[in-house]
């Protein structure tokens, strides 16, 4: 896999606690991995990434700096423990969790910027910035943002933050795609899965491919994760993605 590619379906892995289970998602397909340090799973990833029988180099890793860690030092000494706790020489994409606490731009990003140039992740991220929070970054940073990541499903579509991404070459990421389960709870939804013989949590994955985002969903049931890995599968008619923009109600999760 090219370094520069991210996979259709990544793996969310907040709460995931056994490392048989990144294991089973790495061998069943799953090629993207996402922790964070706040998940404060980040060995259990590396130990599955150790278990499963695929190279590392088919592998795209990427976790997050938490906001408490955020100085340009702390930034290099908490990447390199991350490394650690995953058995890791590089990352693939490292991110700034939330611009928030300990977060300053020069300070931050600066690091970020090093941390590449020594090799120890290959591309930089951000996750809940706003688009003004974007365009700093994006001024100060050498590197270009790789990836955005940000709470996206059928109930909070974040229009002008997939218009940013697509005008500035970034691939937006999208946990909690869809929405803690309140997908099934949405008509529409449930009409779209009738519709493709799918359930809706594959009408929602697809709904976030179609928009061109990439769809980080977690499990903790094999089942579900191979009906989340192929639900890329699902043709959209443009019908179908006006059905989903349809939907009168907005609901965001998390703050």
């Amino acid at each position: 896999m090219s370094p520069d590619a991210l996979p259709e379906i990544g793996l969310g892995t907040m709460g995931i606690s056994d490392p048989e289970r990144i294991a089973s998602a790495i061998e069943m397909g799953y090629r993207h991995l996402d922790t964070a340090q706040i998940y404060e799973n980040e060995d259990v990833v590396g130990k599955g990434i150790e278990l499963a029988d695929v190279s590392r180099e088919e592998l795209f890793v990427a976790t997050k700096v938490w906001a408490d860690s955020l100085a340009h030092d702390d930034v290099i000494a908490s990447t390199e423990t991350s490394l650690s706790k995953l058995g890791l020489d590089y990352v693939d994409l490292l991110y700034v969790h939330r611009p928030i606490e300990a977060y300053e731009p020069q300070e931050t990003l600066l690091a970020f910027d090093a941390l590449m140039e020594q090799e120890r992740i290959r591309h930089v991220g951000v996750s809940n910035f706003t688009a003004e929070e974007l365009d700093t970054a994006r001024n100060v940073l050498d590197a270009p943002i790789f990836a955005h990541q940000v709470e996206m499903h059928p109930l909070f579509r974040q229009a002008d933050l997939l218009a940013d991404a697509r005008r500035h070459g970034t691939n937006l990421v999208a946990y909690s795609p869809i929405a803690q389960g309140e997908v099934f709870d949405l008509p529409e939804l449930t009409t779209l899965a009738e519709k493709h013989d799918a359930t809706e949590a594959q009408i929602a994955l697809a709904w976030v491919v179609e928009t061109g985002a990439v769809p980080i969903p977690r499990s903790q049931s094999d089942s579900h994760l191979r009906e989340n890995l192929v639900a890329g599968d699902i043709e959209f008619t443009s019908e179908d993605v006006d059905t989903i923009e349809s939907i009168d109600r907005e609901k965001k999760l998390f703050e």
